[in-house]
């Protein structure tokens, strides 16, 4: 976790203080010792300023910042979340909220949770105060599983929106996160989410390899979430090397607007958009189902019979000549906005450049890129030659 955090360190400041509050309490879950004091007196510590707790079963603690026991009531409570009909958990910070109150209270009630021999949801908490952009809270796992579960009752699956604090009746869509292999997608989706900062009430966990986010806008007729996140990705502001080749390893779908009770629907569509995503470019590494639209039933097709078409073996040929990667990231760019110059200044590379990357494509595959039909074979060409890459 320290060489994570050392790695991570790097990203703005924000993404950065979400990321090290959660391993705060996930340092606190594991110890084996925690309690209702320790529990207190840390998270005045983390917050800086005073914290206090009161558990269904009697047991209270309210300590300061710097760790001094605070007897009485608290002064003034800037913002607490509920732990059930007789328990409660609260920051007393002069003034208005900092803006991780709400995530250090999120997982200040799943710590309090296990204290009480209980599930650990995360605590519903107040309503956002409206064009307020969204924190990356953290979920229980458990509970995301059962608001992506086909078996579970239309009952059951409220009941588990309600405790991620999320409407039932609002519509939602599921987004999914992948990075490198040995990082935990659950924090990459952290930072992520972090840096983009979306009006909606956005949740947080990790399922096997994926990061899996659950965005509820505010209203029904809300935009995708797809530019903002590709915006995130392409922040200029999160610091040199270690941040860029974070993002450069993120791969992120977006699924569809769907009623809160078919979020299944909207992780599905969200695992198909991330077959299509390619790391290393903003606009590549964010696939959004609805902008897809047909294309996406590609995916139906099994991943060996697209490995096996023509053209995909012919672009994995071009991608393993020397800088051939940069070959099919040309051909990508060129296809999407059909020109030259538009291509080259994605790429930031020189036109003269792209352009001879475009004329070895054509002269290795006997495409005319210029013409409208064969950009378009082209252009199925790497989608395909993606999806083979990346099987359900």
């Amino acid at each position: 976790m320290k060489g994570l955090l050392l790695r991570l360190s790097a990203l703005d400041a924000d993404a950065a203080t979400a990321v090290r509050v959660i391993a705060h309490f996930e340092a606190l879950l594991g110890s084996g010792a925690l309690d209702a004091i320790s529990l207190a007196r840390s998270t005045a510590g983390l917050a800086e300023c005073a914290a206090g707790l009161e558990l269904p079963d009697g047991r209270r603690a309210r300590f300061g910042p710097g760790g001094a026991a605070l007897p009485g009531e608290p002064d003034a409570v800037s913002q607490g979340a509920e732990l059930g009909p007789s328990g409660r958990v609260w920051l007393e910070r002069p003034g208005p909220p900092g803006p991780f109150d709400e995530l250090i209270l999120e997982w200040m009630a799943i710590a309090a949770r296990t204290l009480c021999g209980g599930p650990t949801p995360a605590a519903p908490l107040a309503p956002r105060t409206p064009g307020q952009p969204g924190a990356a809270n953290a979920a229980d796992p458990a509970l995301m599983e059962l608001v992506l579960s086909e078996r579970e009752s239309d009952h059951d699956r409220a009941r588990a929106l309600r405790l991620l604090g999320l409407a039932p009746e609002l519509p939602l869509r599921m987004v999914a996160v992948r990075g490198a292999p040995a990082v935990d997608a659950g924090l990459d989706a952290v930072a992520l989410l972090g840096r983009a900062r979306l009006e909606a009430v956005v949740r947080v966990t990790r399922t096997g390899p994926w990061g899996t986010v659950l965005v509820q806008p505010p209203d029904a007729a809300a935009d995708s979430p797809a530019p903002a996140l590709r915006a995130a990705v392409a922040d200029p502001h999160r610091g040199p090397d270690v941040a860029r080749d974070a993002a450069r390893r993120l791969r992120v779908g977006v699924g569809g607007l769907v009623p809160a009770l078919a979020a299944r629907d909207s992780w599905a569509q969200a695992c198909t958009a991330l077959r299509f995503a390619v790391a290393g470019s903003p606009r590549e590494a964010v696939a959004d189902h609805d902008v897809l639209g047909p294309v996406a039933l590609l995916a139906d097709i099994p991943a060996e019979r697209l490995a096996a078409l023509p053209e995909a073996r012919q672009l994995d040929a071009l991608a393993a000549q020397p800088n051939g990667d940069l070959t099919i990231a040309a051909l990508a760019a060129f296809c999407r906005t059909g020109s030259l110059r538009q291509a080259a200044a994605e790429l930031h590379l020189h036109h003269s450049s792209v352009a001879a990357r475009l004329a070895h494509v054509e002269a290795a595959l006997g495409w005319r890129l210029r013409d409208p039909e064969h950009r378009f074979h082209a252009q199925l060409a790497l989608y395909v030659r993606r999806l083979a890459a990346a099987p359900n």
